[in-house]
């Protein structure tokens, strides 16, 4: 994380190798002879998006010391880096789009003269070459092309191969950077779920807390889920999904002036046949996953469609046919999203999530570039970077003969994650049972109170509180059994944090009203 001289986080880094490497920030988009003197502060670890060395071979807390060798201070070409990223289009558009089309010889044309044209240690070809480009991208489609809405996200597990603590950092640094992105990309939007996550934000980060609240404000950053995390849909009780969005909505309706109609949950490992009713009860009507595109045995067959419950409350339901929460903003993707989704002829239109996730950092700089080259050119799908909600609204309105999906979501795949940490399904089930004695007896207390000749205050604070422990535990990397050992060890703590409390409650309430601790 690079912070400011007083203190305020700036802009995430990201270590490592591959397209979720970050490591720049920039000090100034126009240097001149006198530049003032800048102080920054860099917080820095050895490690890459998923932490350091091999997780499956190593521990995960060993006790290494790293020395920063090399730190640089480069004047970037712009117009150079903006050729780059038109190749980046072109020379992808050439190798991804159908070889029987016009539009394949003419991006394979258009690359070609590009190359011809642009000689590395000759600045003055780079003009040239981007007119070309230029020529060639401003060709648009036609207004029945498929429409894909474009949100930027940064799907952050809670804990997986990291700690809780681990995330609270992870999500400071992506969101820091996501904020400073919008600055140079006003059309840009970013989507963030899992209220626990916005909680240690302001907890530990308030003046960027403060900084996010703003951007939601404007519509550019994007609270969504209504969940307090993306939880696990098979271990946890029906009382405890009720939780989970009791928690987020209020969480998001106090914080942000609104609750959330998207139900996000891109990464879960299947999805019970009774949250269609609770999603609507809860306030929202609109759902997103991907996950069922990881099926090992059968295709999921639907991309939108309405999904039923148990009840028959039916929420609308949209998979994102390009498989994945982390796009990386490249014409094969949305040629992909027009190939692999199963509804076309219902519904024109799909979803597409970019930016680098489940250790965070989010859409970058590049990503960016190359999404603005395809915002609406031939050859590709229309392209707009909005709010989901309008995406799911233009789809009420204009698809036509959408199927219903009755039931359970069935995940084929990570199914092995259910027989392991046992320990900790344990202690989930016994604290789902503990809290609801607890909230019963102490209900029974205070009401009798007012009639009894006795006081008791209904613990409202401290059973949120332990609520919010349990829920968090309810992840989808912790309650299966699939996070890393130093999980499990906060976990264990966390555990014992709701058991002592709730039981010192749940005696309380039994002696307030009888009399005695039995």
């Amino acid at each position: 994380m690079v912070w400011s001289a007083d203190g305020a986080p700036i802009m995430g880094l990201t270590g490592g190798g591959g397209s979720e490497r970050h490591v720049d920030y920039l000090l100034t988009s126009c240097a001149s002879a006198n530049e003032p003197q800048r102080v920054f502060y860099v917080e820095m670890a050895c490690n890459g998006l998923f932490g350091n060395g091999s997780y499956q071979q190593h521990p995960q807390d060993r006790a290494i010391y790293y020395r920063l060798s090399a730190a640089e201070l480069a004047a970037p070409n712009p117009e150079a880096w903006r050729l780059f990223h038109d190749m980046e289009v072109v020379g992808e558009m050439a190798s991804r789009l159908p070889q029987d089309t016009p539009r394949y010889w003419q991006a394979l044309t258009a690359a070609n003269r590009m190359i011809n044209l642009f000689e590395h240690s000759d600045a003055s070809t780079v003009g040239p070459a981007r007119a070309v480009a230029t020529e060639f991208l401003s060709a648009q489609g036609g207004d029945s092309t498929h429409q894909v809405y474009a949100i930027g996200n940064c799907h952050i597990d809670t804990a997986w191969l990291w700690p809780f603590d681990e995330t609270k950092r992870k999500a400071a640094r992506s969101w820091a950077t996501q904020i400073n992105l919008m600055e140079d990309y006003p059309e840009y939007r970013f989507a963030a779920s899992q209220a626990q996550q916005f909680e240690w934000l302001n907890e530990n980060y308030p003046s960027l807390f403060r900084r996010i609240q703003d951007k939601a404000q404007t519509g550019r950053f994007i609270p969504i889920g209504g969940t307090w995390v993306e939880m696990d849909c098979n271990i946890p009780s029906g009382e405890s999904l009720v939780r989970q969005f009791l928690l987020g909505q209020r969480f998001f309706k106090h914080h942000f002036g609104e609750t959330c109609d998207v139900f996000w949950l891109p990464d879960t490992f299947g999805y019970s046949s009774q949250l269609p009713q609770i999603v609507r009860l809860a306030g929202a009507k609109y759902f997103f996953t991907q996950k069922l595109s990881w099926n090992n045995i059968n295709t999921f067959p639907n991309t939108t469609f309405r999904w039923v419950g148990l009840d028959g409350s039916h929420i609308l339901t949209h998979m994102a046919p390009s498989n994945t929460y982390g796009a990386q903003c490249r014409p094969g993707e949305l040629i992909d999203s027009v190939k692999r989704h199963k509804d076309i002829a219902y519904s024109n239109e799909s979803l597409y999530l970019f930016g680098n996730g489940d250790g965070g950092g989010g859409p970058l700089r590049p990503m960016l570039e190359r999404m603005r080259r395809m915002q609406s050119v031939d050859g590709l799908p229309r392209v707009k970077q909005t709010h989901p909600r309008e995406f799911y609204e233009h789809v009420e309105k204009t698809a036509k003969d959408l199927v219903s999906w009755k039931g359970e979501l069935y995940f084929e795949l990570h199914r092995g994650t259910y027989t392991s940490q046992s320990n900790n399904k344990l202690w989930n089930r016994r604290s789902e049972f503990l809290l609801r004695d607890t909230e019963l007896l102490c209900t029974i207390a205070h009401i009798q109170s007012s009639s009894g000749g006795f006081q008791f205050k209904y613990p409202s604070s401290e059973l949120t509180r332990l609520w919010k422990l349990v829920c968090l535990n309810q992840f989808h990397d912790v309650v299966p059994g699939s996070a890393i050992n130093m999980v499990y060890r906060d976990s264990e703590k966390m555990y014992k944090d709701v058991f002592d409390s709730a039981e010192e409650l749940r005696r309380q309430a039994v002696a307030a009203v009888y009399g005695t601790d039995a």
